[in-house]
C-alpha cells in the first residue's frame, strides 16, 4: 500500500494506524494483488492509470487526518490547512505559499499552472481552473484527444479570499489582497484590493435595466 501511496511505509502507519486492524489488512493485500498484475485489469488499464490511484489513494488515506497532517501529507508548505474532499489537480505545477487556508470541498486545478500566493483563504467549495475542455467536447473528441484542450496559468495573490462557493476561471490573475464574494464567477483579471461581487453585480445591472425600461415607458406614454 505504501509503494502504490509512493510514501514511507513508517509515516503511512503513523497517519492512518488503523490500517494495522486484521480487516485492513485483508482488504489491502486483496486490493495490493489486483493493482500489481496488469493482466487482472487489463480489459480498463490506461498507461496513466497507476499515476491517478496512487493519488487517489492519498486522499483517501488521508480522511482520518486533521487539516494540517493533511496539508502536510500531501506536501504543502508550512502553516497550510486543508480541510476534508478537498482535491489538487496536478499538484506538480501547483506553487503555494505558506499559510494556505483550502476549505472543504475545493478544487484546485493546476494542470495549467497554478500559483497562490502566502496567506490566501480559499473557501468551501471553490472552484479554480486552469484549463478548460469545451472546445474537445464541442468536436466530438471528449475522452478521444487532447489536442483541444486549453491551459492557462492561474495566479491567486498573496493575502487574498476567495470565498466559496466561486468559480475562477483559467488564466485569471488576482492580485493580492483582493476578496471574491460567495457564488461569483471571476473570468477577468481582478486588481490588488479589488472587491468582486457577482450578486451585487447583478442586482446593480437588474437595477440599471429596470430604470431603462422605466424611461422607455416614459417616453412612450
Amino acid at each position: 500500500m505504501a509503494r502504490l501511496l509512493n510514501v514511507d511505509r513508517s509515516a503511512l502507519e503513523e497517519a492512518v494506524p488503523q490500517l494495522a486492524q486484521d480487516q485492513a489488512q485483508t482488504v489491502a493485500a486483496d486490493l495490493c494483488r489486483f493493482l500489481a498484475s496488469p493482466e487482472a485489469r487489463k480489459p480498463v488499464f490506461h498507461a496513466g492509470d497507476d499515476a491517478l490511484r496512487s493519488q487517489i489513494l492519498q486522499y483517501h488515506a488521508s480522511d482520518l487526518m486533521t487539516d494540517r497532517e493533511r496539508a502536510q501529507f500531501l506536501g504543502l508548505p508550512e502553516g497550510c490547512r486543508i480541510r476534508e474532499r478537498a482535491k489538487i489537480l496536478a499538484p506538480s505545477r501547483l506553487t503555494c505559499g505558506k499559510n494556505i487556508w483550502i476549505g472543504e470541498g475545493a478544487i484546485l486545478d493546476a494542470q495549467g499552472g497554478l500559483t497562490i500566493g502566502d496567506n490566501s483563504q480559499i473557501g468551501l467549495g471553490v472552484l479554480i481552473w486552469s484549463h478548460t475542455s469545451h472546445l474537445q467536447a464541442i468536436a466530438g473528441e471528449t475522452g478521444v484527444s487532447r489536442d483541444r484542450i486549453i491551459y492557462k496559468p492561474t495566479t491567486i495573490g498573496a493575502n487574498c479570499c476567495v470565498m466559496g462557493p466561486s468559480v475562477i476561471g483559467p488564466g485569471v490573475t488576482i492580485g493580492d489582497g483582493a476578496i471574491i464574494s460567495p457564488l461569483t464567477f471571476v473570468d477577468r483579471d481582478v486588481a490588488p484590493g479589488e472587491r468582486v461581487s457577482g450578486p451585487k453585480s447583478l442586482k446593480k445591472l437588474e437595477q440599471r435595466v429596470a430604470a431603462i425600461e422605466e424611461a422607455l415607458a416614459k417616453l412612450g406614454s
